[in-house]
């Protein structure tokens, strides 16, 4: 290994050279962020469908002006309690109607005078069915206008919008990937013309092209490593400090930034790919070119 990592060309005093461990590190830098805010997004995105499976929201709308609106709420809450698969029932009471309302209707006393519908949420029972359309009916006969929402629409617009940031990602991944290519056989390319006497040089005394594309390989494996570290590091960087600001703000629409270890390690793996790509882009890009003016 240590063999394979010594280079016997003056490659790292090569001005070409110098910069591609700080594009490298801008691109693991990127694909490091988009890879997090998808892994955070797939995670939030898990979180809102698992408080919204095995859940229906009962409205009970507000009923006749002369009639007892703690009547029509108690006959739906009694024939809710009567169906076998619900498993529980709770009243949201006016602060926490006001609370759901107030990103929509804002907040102020005018809000105590609008005639706001009573919000039931109901908790079904693991494994159970129930039969919606029969259930919307009797709830309407008990008190009518009242309605259910069992969150289909939410879960199923959900998965598209986790679906379309899991795609968005692996574009920006991809580009981020191209660039790094493209960057690399810029760099080869140049190393090669400017020692391109002393290649020859090597060539006259029985080296192979593969003996040269393996010096090259080597470099560039190594400057993508630095690149790689130096970019997941500062990733690492910008992740904690936004997952601290994050921590500071009670809102769970948000998503979360506290990672498990399988995800870090994910991160982690980072600067070895860009090493590979690095690596294998170089070995390609000398083999190539050596074969067409050697």
């Amino acid at each position: 290994m240590m063999s394979f990592l010594r280079s016997d060309l003056p490659l790292d005093r090569d001005a070409s050279g110098r910069f591609l461990p700080w594009i490298i590190g801008f691109m693991v830098y990127l694909a490091a962020l988009t890879l997090a805010g998808a892994m955070a997004v797939d995670e939030l995105v898990e979180r809102w469908q698992a408080g919204l499976t095995g859940k229906l929201t009962v409205q009970v709308a507000p009923g006749p002006s002369d009639g007892d609106p703690d009547d029509r709420i108690d006959r739906v809450l009694e024939l809710l309690a009567e169906t076998p698969a619900v498993a529980g029932v709770e009243l949201l009471g006016e602060r926490d109607v006001a609370r759901l309302l107030e990103p929509w209707l804002g907040s102020g006393p005018e809000l105590a005078d609008l005639p706001l519908p009573a919000l039931i949420a109901v908790e079904l029972r693991k494994g159970a069915t129930v039969d919606l359309a029969s259930l919307r009916q009797q709830l309407a006969e008990a008190a009518p206008g009242t309605t259910v929402d069992d969150h289909e629409r939410w879960r199923s617009d959900l998965t598209t919008f986790a679906r379309s940031v899991e795609l968005l990602a692996g574009v920006i991944l991809s580009l981020v990937g191209g660039a790094a290519i493209l960057t690399v056989v810029f760099a080869t390319r140049t190393g090669l013309s400017i020692h391109r006497r002393v290649i020859e040089l090597v060539h006259l005394i029985g080296a192979r092209d593969s003996y040269i594309a393996q010096q090259f390989e080597a470099h560039a494996l190594r400057l993508g490593l630095v690149g790689g570290v130096l970019g997941v590091g500062l990733a690492t960087a910008t992740l904690l400090g936004l997952g601290r600001l994050l921590a500071g703000i009670e809102a769970p629409l948000l998503p979360s930034l506290s990672f498990e270890l399988w995800q870090w390690l994910t991160l982690a793996m980072l600067p070895l790919a860009a090493a590979g790509i690095a690596m294998l882009t170089a070995r390609l890009t000398v083999l190539r070119t050596l074969s067409r003016v050697m």
